[in-house]
């Protein structure tokens, strides 16, 4: 029985950079951190409006004020009122989606920060992401069956081939890549989608912080091998 890893072909498809996440935000949404800052009755607001009432109401506040509501109303198990306090006033100078150590919470801090600095105007830090298409083809056609489940971790064992050794993914996770453990894969990737599938390829869309991922816009096609995660067997 052979030993080798699966092998395929990674091919960047397109690459660019955002400062939004697409449909981060929703009009539920908008409604909802109104009601937190007492507007009365926004369910009249037209829904053409509701973003710019939300804004315009967090102008109404200090900055860190506004802050804590947007914590608040994003992280309402995750974080207790000390934290969202202390969170609120680093958000004004850092890039929690960066360099906060709870990687689960940091999709959460790259959309609070988006929408603080829209409504400020730059008073909180401007957010970059990227975007981009990658298509994996498999040299044996089975292996594709590595991504059925939890893909996040395989794939990108896939991409941190592409990315040059100094790289922070490399550098922090060359662990976690090389064994058979990585559950933070799933946040740093923060969306992925198959956005095509023939019977041996996968194209995805990926999303992720440019501070994981910013390197693979300079990546040309090239060879890798990836492994899945090791299934953890529960007892009964």
């Amino acid at each position: 029985m052979s030993t080798t890893e699966p092998k395929f072909t990674v091919e960047r498809l397109s690459f660019t950079s955002l400062t939004e996440l697409p449909n981060s935000w929703q009009n539920s949404d908008y409604k909802e951190l109104l009601k937190k800052m007492n507007y009365e009755n926004p369910d009249a607001i037209s829904e053409a409006e509701l973003k710019d009432m939300c804004l315009m109401s967090f102008t109404d506040m200090e900055p860190r004020e506004a802050a804590e509501i947007v914590l608040g109303y994003l992280f309402p198990e995750q974080l207790n009122a000390g934290q969202i306090e202390n969170l609120s006033h680093q958000m004004l100078t850092e890039k929690l989606w960066e360099e906060n150590p709870e990687l689960p919470l940091h999709e959460g801090f790259y959309k609070a920060t988006q929408l603080l600095h829209t409504a400020f105007n730059g008073t909180f830090p401007r957010t970059q992401a990227v975007e981009f298409q990658v298509k994996c083809t498999a040299e044996n056609a089975e292996d594709l069956a590595l991504f059925a489940e939890a893909p996040e971790a395989p794939l990108l064992r896939l991409l941190a081939q592409g990315l040059p050794d100094s790289a922070l993914l490399n550098r922090l996770f060359s662990t976690h890549l090389a064994g058979t453990e990585f559950e933070e894969a799933k946040s740093i990737i923060w969306e992925l989608k198959t956005v095509e599938k023939t019977d041996s390829s996968l194209t995805f869309d990926v999303t992720s912080s440019t501070s994981w991922l910013e390197e693979f816009k300079y990546a040309d096609t090239y060879e890798a091998t990836t492994h899945a995660d090791a299934v953890v067997e529960t007892e009964e």
